[in-house]
């Protein structure tokens, strides 16, 4: 065999189509390689301008980072694939500054992704540099390498930062500046005073980009930091005080697009969002969003990072630890959801309604309150019915079973309920029948006018046949005609009976025993005073007539 035979591996430059033209067809994502590239460059302010004139567009970046000079150019900005943290040693910006983001050497492929050609001038050391890519030339190149067309000129050499223009686009409808800027948002958790980014649009008024723009849409309803929620949750997982960031509740559930928890790392999306395994069929995450920073993700020996930014590789054993942790964490994030939310359509619809449902609940029978808490949690907490819509039915539904139904359902007289409320409410039931045995007997007194010196005497002295007041004088027949003596004898003798009667049920057991004895034996039980201030709101009506 002749040894100067070799083994060549070579690259068709389709491979770069396969790497970066298909990786990055959408806009937002082809610019944020840009952004990302000024941001580990140094730069402290980026513009984007935006040309969609005239049926032509491009988009042009400048920054004012520390730029290139040629031997940069060559051995970093066009070489594909470079490792630059095993090249360069560390992590870490041209001075220092920055712990960078870029990490694979691919990100440069995004350009061709939305664009064929691509207009380079950098400024460094006192040279300006300017070179074109064009997509079309690299295609038909049938060298090795590509070998792009240059010119080198003197500038100041205080000068410095690079403007990259995307020219000849695939993109064939008009830009939305703010839509774009909302994106870039998305893609970044890093902009502050020290990284300003800004676009415009044909040299429109430029438009800020800040964190808060990716929520800006959103109104929060609740809000967590995730570092003191995450105190709480049960875990021994070593990088958990390493996480940080706000997870979001909103009233309403948010769009599909809207939903989930971002994953950055030294400020770029790693993980688009998601709930990390937790089932979403669950009502409740629908209404959340938020990010979180996971930076040690980009530390690791192992690249867990996808290509294209969009997930980390949840199949290694250090990743799977952090799924299962955020998945328990967000899993008891949901039941605080649940119950703070909980709580405010309680508060709001006792403001609403004066409904107290804790309070209406603890004042229901237990079959009742069995029957209705699944409707009222029904109504509340898992339908998504209008907040008026929810509180006019849980009104209407009070009403129908308000605190103490049997109470209420009893249909009573005014003046019993009147007199005996109070102490009813306080369970004090014989206190709530002797009390309303008083209200008895002082508008019967009032009524007749009677002096007599005891109140069963006074009970025989005013009811009865021909006595003083009369109960049944005014109620005839349906025909007309009037009842027989004896029926009208019989009603007003019943009315004396049972008045003196009932008198004897409330003021014989009290003179012998003390009223606490009657109420915690049960003889005389919650049943027992709806029956006896039933009967004595039929003696207040028929005393009414009287």
């Amino acid at each position: 065999m002749d040894k100067r035979e070799k083994l060549r591996m070579s690259f068709d430059p389709h491979t770069i189509e396969h790497l970066g033209v298909k990786m990055y067809s959408n806009i937002p994502n082809a610019i944020a390689e840009l952004i990302a590239n000024a941001y580990d460059a140094e730069a402290e302010n980026v513009i984007i301008e935006l040309f969609d004139k005239d049926g032509s567009k491009s988009i042009r970046l400048t920054d004012d980072g520390v730029g290139m000079d040629f031997d940069d150019i060559n051995t970093k900005f066009l070489r594909i694939g470079r490792k630059r943290r095993l090249e360069d040693g560390n992590a870490f910006s041209p001075n220092g500054k920055r712990k960078v983001t870029g990490k694979k050497g691919l990100g440069k492929l995004a350009f061709f992704g939305i664009g064929d050609t691509i207009d380079i001038v950098t400024k460094k050391d006192g040279k300006q540099i300017l070179f074109t890519l064009d997509w079309n030339e690299l295609l038909e190149t049938d060298k090795p390498d590509y070998e792009p067309q240059f010119h080198i000129i003197d500038c100041n050499s205080e000068e410095h930062g690079t403007s990259i223009t995307l020219k000849n686009l695939k993109r064939k409808s008009k830009f939305d500046k703010a839509e774009l800027a909302i994106s870039l948002s998305k893609l970044f958790n890093l902009f502050d005073n020290s990284f300003n980014v800004i676009i415009s649009l044909n040299g429109d008024e430029a438009l800020k980009i800040d964190d808060k723009l990716k929520y800006k849409n959103i109104a929060a309803q609740f809000k967590w930091n995730f570092s003191e929620f995450s105190i709480t949750v049960a875990s021994d997982y070593s990088e958990k005080s390493k996480i940080s960031g706000e997870i979001i509740s909103t009233e309403k559930p948010l769009k599909p697009g809207l939903r989930g928890i971002t994953l950055f790392a030294n400020g770029r999306l790693v993980n688009a969002p998601e709930f990390f395994g937790v089932s979403e069929s669950s009502h409740g995450f629908s209404y959340f969003t938020g990010w979180l920073n996971v930076d040690f993700v980009d530390d690791w020996e192992k690249d867990v990072i996808s290509t294209d930014r969009q997930s980390l590789n949840w199949d290694l054993p250090e990743t799977e630890l952090l799924r299962a942790f955020l998945k328990k964490t967000m899993s008891e994030l949901e039941r605080d959801w649940r119950k703070q939310r909980n709580e405010k359509k309680k508060e709001e619809i006792k403001e609403k309604t004066k409904v107290d449902i804790s309070g209406w609940y603890g004042k229901l029978p237990q079959e009742v309150q069995t029957s209705i808490e699944p409707i009222v949690t029904a109504i509340m907490y898992d339908s998504e019915l209008p907040v008026d819509t929810q509180t006019s039915i849980v009104k209407n539904l009070h009403s129908l079973i308000p605190e103490y139904p049997y109470y209420h359902w009893r249909h009573l007289h005014s003046s019993v309920q009147d007199a005996s409320y109070t102490d009813y409410d306080r369970k004090d039931f014989y206190r709530a029948f002797e009390e309303t045995i008083k209200r008895y007997i002082s508008e019967v007194r009032s009524k007749s006018g009677s002096i007599n010196s005891t109140d069963s005497g006074m009970m025989g002295e005013v009811f009865g046949k021909g006595k003083v007041l009369k109960v049944a004088d005014k109620y005839k027949k349906t025909d007309g005609s009037e009842f027989t003596p004896f029926t009208i004898e019989n009603i007003e003798e019943g009315q004396k009976f049972l008045s003196m009667g009932i008198l004897s049920g409330a003021r014989n057991p009290v003179a012998h025993e003390e009223v606490a004895q009657l109420r915690d034996s049960k003889l005389f039980t919650e049943k027992d005073c709806l029956d006896a201030l039933s009967l004595l709101s039929h003696l207040f009506r028929r005393l009414d007539d009287a």
